[in-house]
């Protein structure tokens, strides 16, 4: 529960009628937005008696910090769909090293180490979509088709006791109804049915579909045009693969010449790009072929032959926000050069690489990894490959239900929760809304809310 966008950790304590209590974690993310980075080291619970956790996807804000709570003492059960179990040895080997080059950056100790990582690997336990797995002799779990990223998914908790009525919660995640990779399966008739909980994300909860600015193409053929550089920042798992895939289809409509090198930079996103058309993980076959013509991976060892490189080209470059890879490396470069574009084509946490940019002006002085240098270069942000659901969807989303006890908003910043909660209650009509935060933990059983508690004790 948060006040922020990143580190996502849910903490679940269920009280059985046997005096007995169970206590699981929905995800377990790192906090990437500056100020909150201290919050890294410090969780919610005592690891030791955590007795399962549950992963709705492979994004670091949702299990970058599964092995410091290994770490710490957990030793139990990690359940997560087959896909997110094929690509979390990755993305926490990846999230290792990053937080390890940070921790001797500034001479502290690292959150975790490589041991930590291979043990949480040994509990993980894959889930396949729409299968019930019981976890505890009270509690059921089901894992859900999400378009939010290959192997996501919205989590069904059920809790369950002799001569009581089941308490259901549904856990979105970060949530969206589509995506161009996979089809999304509807949410089966019987969970539509039952008296449920929602804990539903809110990332873009102020913001309607029918918001979006699409201008990447436009800002790409506009750079390109000038003969500039685009340096296009991607996520590498998921946004990755959409702009290669966008940008196969500029050439294929003749709005992107082919004869513009494209350069794709990032070791993890391109070890993710071969798993989409190797593997397969979610993705339809038809889909497996997305890469555009003249596309070169770039590596540590090549990468100063493309900054050398003066003539007109894409390059597409992790991290998404900015701040840690190869980004480290051309946005102090691309910056200072009026004829380039620096792309962002996600979100920008406060006290990233990319949130800082937003908020210097043209012809200011940045500093980028210790190095300082002049604005000058155009510098774009969009929301149009979010991978998000916006608020109307959401709303359709929560539409959906047939008896819907109670909707816990989180996963926002603060001020956007409370908007989206607001709107949940005027156009869906739930019997409660809560907005989850530090402050407050509630208490649900079968017929929604029963109580709102201060977290702050004595």
């Amino acid at each position: 529960m948060q006040n922020e966008v990143t580190g996502s950790c849910n903490l679940i304590i269920v009280k059985l009628p046997s005096e007995e209590t169970v206590r699981f974690v929905v995800d377990c993310g790192l906090f990437q937005e500056r100020e909150y980075e201290e919050m890294n080291s410090v969780l919610p619970f005592n690891a030791e008696n955590i007795d399962f956790c549950l992963v709705t996807h492979v994004h670091v804000d949702h299990i970058g910090r599964l092995p410091y709570m290994v770490r710490n003492g957990f030793f139990r059960s990690i359940y997560a769909t087959e896909t997110t179990c094929k690509l979390l040895p990755l993305a926490l080997n990846d999230s290792f090293k990053v937080l390890n080059s940070v921790s001797k950056r500034k001479n502290v100790k690292s959150l975790y180490s490589d041991v930590d990582v291979e043990r949480t690997l040994e509990l993980l336990k894959p889930c396949k979509y729409n299968e019930t797995i019981k976890v505890h002799e009270n509690i059921k779990v089901t894992f859900l088709n999400n378009g939010h990223l290959v192997g996501a998914a919205l989590i069904l908790v059920q809790i369950s006791y002799p001569g009581y009525e089941d308490i259901n919660l549904l856990f979105t995640g970060d949530y969206n109804n589509k995506n161009m990779f996979f089809d999304v399966n509807p949410i089966p008739q019987w969970i539509l049915d039952l008296p449920l909980t929602v804990v539903q994300e809110s990332t873009y909860g102020s913001m309607d579909s029918s918001e979006i600015h699409r201008c990447f193409k436009y800002n790409i053929k506009k750079c390109l045009y000038n003969d500039g550089t685009v340096v296009a920042l991607v996520f590498s798992l998921g946004r990755a693969q959409e702009i290669l895939y966008e940008l196969r289809n500029m050439q294929k409509s003749g709005e992107l010449d082919v004869q513009i090198p494209i350069y794709f930079d990032g070791k993890l996103a391109i070890r993710y790009t071969d798993l989409y058309i190797k593997d397969g993980l979610d993705v339809k076959p038809e889909m497996r072929e997305f890469l555009p013509e003249n596309l070169t991976f770039v590596d540590k060892a090549s990468r100063s032959n493309v900054l050398m490189d003066t003539h007109k080209k894409i390059i597409l470059t992790t991290s998404g926000m900015g701040s840690y890879g190869p980004a480290q490396t051309y946005i102090p470069e691309y910056i200072a050069r009026e004829n380039s574009l620096i792309q962002f084509t996600g979100y920008t946490a406060e006290g990233t690489m990319g949130n800082r940019l937003k908020n210097t002006q043209l012809g200011e002085m940045v500093e980028v990894g210790g190095l300082i240098a002049k604005k000058r270069a155009d510098v774009e942000y969009t929301t149009e490959y979010s991978a998000h659901a916006k608020a109307d969807e959401m709303i359709a989303f929560l539409k959906q239900f047939k008896n819907l006890k109670l909707v816990l908003v989180n996963h926002g910043e603060l001020t956007t929760k409370k908007i989206f909660a607001e709107r949940i209650m005027k156009e869906v009509d739930p019997k409660r809304v809560g907005i989850l935060g530090r402050e407050y933990f509630f208490r649900v059983d079968s017929y929604g809310l029963v109580k709102t508690l201060s977290t702050k004790f004595e």
